[in-house]
C-alpha cells in the first residue's frame, strides 16, 4: 500500500471552525504497510476559500508531523482556508494528498466583538430560575454563511426560528470567569432564511452565580447578574456583514424552567412551554428590555478543548422496588449526566427523581450526596407522550428513585444519558484477570464522570472542583485513555492566571473562597509541574511548556523560598498522604507517612522536573539553577529522613515509594535496603495497600524497579480491603474516593466525605499500561516507543492499545507454558525499544513485529513471604 496521510488535524483537533489563534499547528498520521517506513519529507497545501487564491510549502525536508508551525503568513479573524498535505517517504513513495481539512478563525482580537453582555430581572422570581433573551432580525438575499459566536454570563442554550443550535451541554463551561470566558463558533447558516428571523437565548446561573462548594458553598462567586453574550454575524456575496449582537434591542422573558441548579437539580413545567417563543411571529411585548453590562471582550477566549455532549445513552437493567415501597431504576453503570423520560399522563402531574450513584441495604444512597439534592421534577403538560431530559444540571448516578410516575414505569420510557467533555478515546488495556479488565473499565468511566469540562473530583456532591492533587496523579493515566490534550490545556491556563492572581497555586482551579486560606501544598500545588510535563512527555507538545514555564518556575521558587536555606519543606499546611487507609474516617489527612518528608520529596521531584523543562527551552542559566536547587533539595532529603543503609524516618510504603521513585536516595546500597523494606512491608501488610493519594501511583512501579516484580503483582491483584480489586468484589462500576467507601456488610463508609466516583486512586492504570500490558513513551510524544512489558501475576495474556499522535500502537503479549510471545505495532512515524526477559534490547522500526523468548511464569499462589533484607531483620532498630 504506498502512503497514506490521514487525521489532518489543527492544534488539539477539537473543533477547526473555532480556531482560537493566528498561527495554527498541523499534525498528521502517516500509514503504510511497508515495514520500517519513516516519513522524510512533507508539503502543505494551503486555499483561500474566499478567494481561491492557492499557495504550498514546497518539498520540506522534515520527519515531523505533530504540532508543526504554521508555514503560512498568520491569519486573521475569520479568516477560511482549507489545507491539504502530502509526504515523501523514506522509500521515496509520494503520498496522494490528504482528504481537506477545512478550518476557520474565530475572533481572536477583542476589537472584533462588538457584542456585551445583557441581562434582565424579574420581581419575585428567585434566582434559580432561568431566564429567556430573544431578538428578531431580517436577512437580505445573498447570503453566503451566518456565524454566531455565543457565551453566557452562565450556562446557556440557543434556538434560532424554533429550533435548537449546536449540540453542547452546559456550554459555556467552567473557566476562571475573572480572567478568561470562552465562547462557542456556531454555523447557523441552515437555520436562517430570507426576511424575518429570531434568535432565542436561555441562561441559567450555573457556576456563575449558582452555589459551588461545600460547607454550604458559596453563591454569586463571580457575579449578580446572568445573560447571554452573543454576536451573530451574516455574510453576503458582496463581501459585506450584518452584526446583530447582544444589547438593549434584545427582549427577555420566563419560561418552563422554574428552576436549575448544578448540584440540586432541575424543575421544568411543561405547561409552560411555547415553541413558538424563539420564532420572529413571537409576541414579546409583555417581555422586559434586557439591560446592557460592561463589555468583557478583553475576556473572550476560544476553546482548546472540546465541549460537554451527551455521549452515550443507557437502558436501565432493572426496575424495582426497594424495601421501603420506592421504585429503584438501576441503570447498571455510575455515570455523570441525567435521564431522559417519556411519559404520559394528566396535566399537572409530577414526577421527580432523585439521583444517587449506590444503594444502602436496598434504598437510595444519599448521604454522600452532603447538600446536592441531585433531583429533577417534571411538571406534566398533559399532551399525549411528552419527551423530557434537563438541560442545566447534571448529576452523578447509577440509581435513581423515582415517584409520581402515572401507571407502570418501564425500561423503555428512561434511559440514562451520559454526559462528559467529548475527547477522543485513545486507549484501552485487556488481559486474562476479569477482575483487573473490571478494574480498568472503573477507571476509564471515572475519567469519563468527572472529566466535564474541567477535572473535577467527584460529580455528584456539593463539591465538583477541579483539585489539583487529583489530576496531577491521575494526568498520565488520564493521557492515555483520552487525548486530553486540548482539555487539560485549558485547565493549565486557569491554573496559571490563579496562580498569578493568588500568589500561589490553590488546591483547586478554578478557584473559590470557601473560607479557608489560599496555601500551598505539596502534591497538589506541584501540578502546576508536573501536568505539563505529562502532556509534553504523552503529546510532545513544547509549546504548552513554553506557555506553561513562567507558571512552573514560580511555582518551584516559591517553595524554595517557603523551604529557605535547609530545604525542608518544614511549614504550613499539608494534605499529606491524603486517604492512607490507616487514616480515620474523620481525618483524612492522618496518613502514616510525615507530612514533611512528602512536601520535601515532592520539592526534590518538580525542581528535577524543571531542570528538564529547562533543557527543552535551552534556558541554560536557568538548567543550572535548578539543577544546583534540586542537588541541594535531595542532600537535606536524606539528612533529614534517610539513614545511612536506607532505612526512611518513616517506615510506611508511601515513604518508600517516593525515595524510589523520584531518584532520592544517594547510594545503590540504599536504593536496595528501601526496596527490599518496601517489599517487606507490603507483605506485612498482607499485600494490601498502604497509600494512600501520593503513594498509590508509586507503590507498583517502586516494587517492580527494585525487583520485587511477583510482590507488585500480589499487591495489584488483592481482593482484601484495603486494595484496588475490593471495589471490584464489592460490584463498583467506577473507583471509589476511599478503599473502604462501602463497608463489606453494604453499609456507607460513615465518614462524612466519601464519594463512589473519585480517579484518583485509579492512577494506577499508568502501571497497567507501561509495566502490565508494557507500552510507554521513550521519547516525547511516543515518537519513540518503549515495549517493556513485566509479566506476572499468573496472567496468561495482556495487551494495550494507544493512537499516539504518530498513528496506532499495540502491545499483546501471551504465555505459552515458559515462553512470552509478543506482538507489537509501531506507527509510520515512530520507533520503538524493546527490551523483554532474557532478550538483548532491540530497536525497531514501523510496522508489525513478533517476538519470543523465555519467560518462566510466576506462580499467584500461595502467598509470597517476605524476602530476607540483605541489611538483616529490618525491623531491628538501626545501629
Amino acid at each position: 500500500m504506498a502512503a497514506t496521510v490521514r487525521q489532518l488535524r489543527a492544534e488539539y483537533g477539537a473543533n477547526p471552525c473555532a480556531l482560537g489563534t493566528a498561527v495554527p499547528r498541523l499534525s498528521w498520521h502517516v500509514e503504510s504497510d511497508q515495514a520500517g517506513c519513516a516519513q522524510r519529507a512533507y508539503e502543505i497545501a494551503l486555499n483561500d476559500r474566499e478567494s481561491d487564491v492557492e499557495a504550498a510549502t514546497g518539498v520540506v525536508g522534515s520527519a515531523d508531523s505533530v504540532l508543526v508551525e504554521w508555514p503560512f503568513e498568520p491569519l486573521r479573524s475569520r479568516a477560511r482556508r482549507q489545507i491539504r498535505v502530502r509526504v515523501t517517504t523514506s522509500t521515496d513513495d509520494v503520498s496522494d494528498w490528504s482528504d481537506p481539512l477545512d478550518i476557520e478563525v474565530g475572533l481572536i482580537d477583542p476589537s472584533d466583538w462588538t457584542a456585551v453582555p445583557i441581562t434582565a430581572t424579574f420581581a419575585d422570581t428567585p434566582p434559580e430560575r432561568p431566564v429567556r433573551f430573544r431578538r428578531t432580525f431580517s436577512v437580505r438575499s445573498g447570503l453566503v454563511r451566518a456565524r454566531l459566536y455565543a457565551s453566557a454570563l452562565g450556562i446557556y442554550t440557543v434556538e434560532c426560528n424554533g429550533a435548537s443550535v449546536g449540540d453542547d451541554v452546559l456550554a459555556p463551561g467552567w473557566t476562571s470567569y475573572h480572567h478568561r470566558l470562552r465562547y462557542q463558533t456556531l454555523d447557523v447558516t441552515s437555520a436562517i432564511h430570507e426576511g424575518d428571523n429570531a434568535l432565542g437565548v436561555t441562561v441559567a446561573e450555573g457556576w456563575y452565580r449558582g452555589r459551588l462548594g461545600f460547607r454550604g458553598g458559596r453563591r454569586e462567586v463571580y457575579g449578580t447578574d446572568v445573560g447571554p453574550v452573543a454576536q451573530l454575524e451574516l455574510h453576503y456575496d458582496d463581501g459585506t456583514i450584518d452584526v446583530v449582537a447582544t444589547d438593549r434591542q434584545w427582549r427577555a422573558g420566563l419560561g418552563p424552567h422554574i428552576a436549575a441548579s448544578l448540584y440540586d437539580g432541575e424543575t421544568y413545567d411543561a405547561r409552560l412551554v411555547d415553541p413558538a417563543w424563539s420564532t420572529p411571529d413571537f409576541d414579546d411585548r409583555d417581555w422586559v428590555e434586557a439591560s446592557e453590562r460592561a463589555s468583557v471582550a478583553h475576556l473572550m477566549a476560544a476553546p482548546t478543548g472540546p465541549p460537554v455532549r451527551r455521549i452515550e445513552t443507557i437502558r436501565p437493567v432493572s426496575i424495582e422496588a426497594s424495601p421501603g415501597g420506592a421504585t429503584i431504576v438501576d441503570f447498571g453503570q455510575n455515570i455523570s449526566g441525567r435521564v431522559r423520560i417519556r411519559v404520559g399522563g394528566p396535566a399537572g402531574g409530577q414526577v421527580v427523581m432523585r439521583h444517587a450513584e449506590v444503594l444502602e441495604h436496598g434504598e437510595l444512597g444519599t448521604r454522600p450526596l452532603r447538600g446536592a439534592a441531585q433531583t429533577d421534577t417534571y411538571v406534566l403538560a398533559g399532551d399525549g407522550v411528552e419527551i423530557y431530559e434537563p438541560t442545566f444540571t447534571i448529576h452523578g448516578f447509577r440509581y435513581v428513585e423515582v415517584d409520581g410516575w402515572p401507571g407502570e414505569l418501564t425500561t423503555d420510557a428512561i434511559n440514562a444519558v451520559v454526559c462528559h467533555s467529548d475527547m477522543e478515546p485513545t486507549g484501552t488495556f485487556h488481559s486474562s484477570h476479569e477482575g483487573l479488565d473490571r478494574l480498568h473499565e472503573n477507571v476509564r468511566w471515572s475519567m469519563r464522570g468527572n472529566f466535564v469540562d474541567l477535572p473535577t473530583d467527584c460529580p455528584q456532591r456539593d463539591e465538583r472542583l477541579g483539585w489539583t492533587g487529583d489530576i496531577q496523579v491521575f494526568a498520565p493515566t488520564a493521557s492515555f485513555l483520552y487525548d486530553s490534550s486540548g482539555f487539560l490545556t485549558s485547565w493549565l491556563q486557569d491554573l496559571a492566571d490563579e496562580q498569578h492572581a493568588l500568589g500561589t497555586v490553590p488546591a483547586y482551579v478554578p478557584w473559590i473562597d470557601l473560607r479557608f486560606r489560599v496555601l500551598p501544598a505539596a502534591a497538589w500545588g506541584d501540578a502546576a509541574v508536573v501536568v505539563p510535563w505529562v502532556l509534553y512527555e504523552r503529546f510532545g507538545d513544547v509549546d504548552l511548556l513554553r506557555r506553561q514555564y513562567d507558571s512552573m518556575c514560580a511555582w518551584v521558587d516559591q517553595i524554595a523560598t517557603i523551604a529557605g536555606e535547609n530545604h525542608r519543606w518544614d511549614t504550613g499546611f499539608q494534605f499529606g498522604d491524603w486517604l492512607d487507609p490507616a487514616a480515620p474516617p474523620d481525618d483524612p489527612g492522618a496518613a502514616r507517612t510525615d507530612k514533611t518528608l512528602v512536601a520535601t520529596a515532592y520539592h526534590a521531584h518538580t525542581a528535577r522536573l524543571l531542570v528538564r523543562v529547562a533543557d527543552v527551552l535551552g534556558r541554560d542559566a536557568d538548567r543550572t539553577r535548578y539543577s544546583q536547587l534540586a542537588d541541594r533539595i535531595v542532600e537535606a532529603f536524606n539528612a533529614e529522613f534517610v539513614t545511612s543503609t536506607g532505612r526512611l524516618a518513616s517506615d510506611a510504603q508511601t515513604a518508600y515509594a517516593l525515595a524510589l521513585q523520584f531518584g532520592l536516595l544517594a547510594t545503590e546500597s540504599q536504593r536496595v535496603r528501601a526496596g527490599s523494606r518496601l517489599a517487606q512491608l507490603v507483605s506485612q501488610e498482607g499485600f494490601c495497600i498502604g497509600t494512600g493519594f501520593v503513594g498509590t501511583p508509586l507503590v507498583c512501579d517502586a516494587l517492580v524497579d527494585a525487583g520485587y516484580v511477583d510482590e507488585a503483582y500480589h499487591l495489584l491483584l488483592q481482593e482484601r480491603c484495603p486494595s484496588w480489586l475490593y471495589p471490584v468484589t464489592m460490584g463498583a462500576t467506577t473507583v471509589w474516593e476511599r478503599w473502604d467507601s462501602m463497608l463489606p456488610d453494604g453499609s456507607i463508609n460513615p465518614g462524612d466525605m466519601t464519594s463512589f466516583n473519585h480517579y484518583a486512586l485509579g492512577a494506577v492504570a499508568d502501571f497497567l499500561h507501561r509495566v502490565v500490558a508494557g507500552l510507554a513513551p521513550a521519547e516525547p510524544g511516543y515518537r519513540e516507543l518503549l515495549v517493556h512489558p513485566r509479566p506476572g501475576g499468573g496472567l496468561t495474556e495482556a495487551g494495550t492499545t494507544l493512537r499516539t499522535p504518530y498513528g496506532d500502537a499495540r502491545v499483546h503479549w501471551h504465555r505459552p507454558g515458559d515462553r512470552l510471545v509478543v506482538d507489537i505495532v509501531v506507527p509510520v512515524g515512530s520507533t520503538a525499544r524493546v527490551e523483554l526477559p532474557g532478550c538483548d534490547p532491540v530497536e525497531v522500526g514501523s510496522g508489525a513485529h513478533q517476538f519470543d523468548c523465555e519467560c518462566r511464569p510466576a506462580a499467584l499462589d500461595p502467598p509470597i513471604p517476605p524476602r530476607p533484607s540483605p541489611f538483616g531483620d529490618v525491623d531491628d532498630a538501626e545501629g
